[in-house]
């Protein structure tokens, strides 16, 4: 099959963008069915608005005590650092004494 740039209107800011050949070819690989609806910048635009909503977690370091924020809710069986003690940890692993 054979493909060639198309330009398309994006739904949020009426832009017209190239939907490129080797897009194409990705979302066909993909098995993605249909064209995209936003312009790559109102896309980028969508995916920062979801990463700043996704839900954190505020818990207590296994390590040190101190509250770590988490983007991911903690398991009762497994133990959560906070960034320096985890960073501690790693190295102590990747060297051991």
């Amino acid at each position: 099959m054979s493909f060639e740039d198309i330009t398309l209107r994006c739904r949020e800011c009426s832009a017209d963008f190239v939907w490129t050949a080797g897009e194409q070819m990705f979302f066909q690989q993909k098995g993605l069915l249909n064209q995209p609806q936003r312009c790559p910048n109102c896309r980028n635009a969508r995916r920062r608005v979801a990463a700043q909503a996704s839900q954190m977690y505020e818990v207590a370091c296994a390590e040190c005590g101190q509250p770590a924020r988490i983007p991911f809710q903690p398991r009762q069986d497994r133990p959560v650092y906070c960034s320096d003690c985890f960073e501690r940890m790693k190295t102590r692993v990747a060297r051991p004494v």
